[in-house]
């Protein structure tokens, strides 16, 4: 099969398309004939040697895909060949076929392509476990998005709303952006690559700052948006896409009684129950009309060093799908 992979840590010129061959299914795990691979910033983190946990080499990128189940292992009980499904995966969904266990995979919802399914689950359960699980939201209150035009922005915009947020600002860094953020159900639209953006967060809460917010730039985005907190603020942080590491004194929180956050979403996996319940919850807001999915970009596989050097160019928006 057809596979994207990395050899060594870099740019997106490491990424290479190889043949290798398609894995066998043993025990729980499930096969499947990837029909729509999602992209994420992680997958690029990974790639550079940056990501929270440390990637074994060899190694082919891709956490969530949709497709068709064409292999089952012996002690696999809730798919069966055939079966249309979404899944998570650690690695391997830069590929025609994916393996993964059984407990990842959930059957595709009626009336989503392909495309769609594989858009939602890592961000999908970041954006809401983010909002509401480690930010704890709380109705009412004034919501700081940032990114809020990527995968897991325009979800979190519109979970937001969801769970009842007073006011969501949204930044990004274009006009489009702000205008895709705004359609979602973002009141206030902010360019956070303009010079003193952070007082624009301020006027837009008569000075208070915000209850809280999602952070994922890093360097001067984070030392900003600390700025930006109320008494009480929670900011969390959920990645660290400029590649800029932050340091700050904790102390500096304790004037506003104010925390920072850290989300990881592997270690809340490991709650099969947990997740199977949530993307359950999310697919029926999909279905009702609730949420939109916006898949910003289609490309095929082999193009895959391409879509990671647009991204961290910050020229995406929305999900960015690979088909084989």
């Amino acid at each position: 099969m057809k596979a994207i992979q990395f050899r060594e840590f870099g740019s997106p010129n490491v990424l290479e398309n190889v043949d290798i061959d398609v894995p066998a299914p043993r025990g729980r795990e499930v096969l499947i004939e990837v029909q729509a691979s999602a992209v994420n910033y992680a997958d690029t983190a990974r790639r550079e040697g940056q990501y929270v946990v440390k990637t074994q080499l060899p190694y082919i990128p891709g956490s969530e895909v949709a497709g068709i189940v064409t292999e089952v292992g012996e002690d696999v009980t809730r798919v069966r060949k055939g079966d249309r499904v979404v899944a998570m995966m650690d690695s391997g969904g830069y590929a025609e076929f994916a393996l993964t266990d059984e407990r990842s995979v959930i059957p595709l919802p009626y009336g989503l392509d392909f495309k769609e399914a594989a858009a939602i689950p890592v961000q999908g359960l970041s954006a809401y476990h983010i909002l509401k699980t480690l930010g704890r939201l709380q109705q009412g209150e004034t919501v700081l998005i940032h990114a809020a035009a990527g995968g897991v922005g325009l979800l979190a915009v519109q979970l937001a709303k969801r769970f009842g947020a007073g006011k969501i600002i949204a930044t990004a860094s274009t006009e489009e952006k702000l205008r895709l953020a705004g359609d979602m159900g973002a009141a206030v639209l902010v360019n956070y690559t303009l010079d003193g953006w952070e007082a624009d967060v301020l006027e837009a809460t008569n000075g208070k700052g915000v209850n809280l917010a999602l952070e994922m730039a890093g360097g001067d985005i984070f030392y900003k948006t600390l700025k930006c907190l109320d008494y009480f603020g929670r900011m969390v942080i959920y990645g660290v896409a400029s590649g800029e590491q932050s340091r700050f004194y904790p102390s500096s929180l304790m004037a506003k009684n104010q925390s920072v956050i850290g989300f990881f979403l592997p270690p809340l996996m490991r709650d099969a129950e947990l997740t199977q319940k949530t993307l359950h919850e999310i697919f029926h807001y999909v279905a009702s009309g609730e949420l939109k999915v916006t898949v910003g970009h289609v490309f095929p596989l082999k193009d895959a060093a391409r879509v990671h050097t647009l991204m961290q160019a910050r020229k995406t928006v929305g999900k960015v799908i690979l088909q084989p």
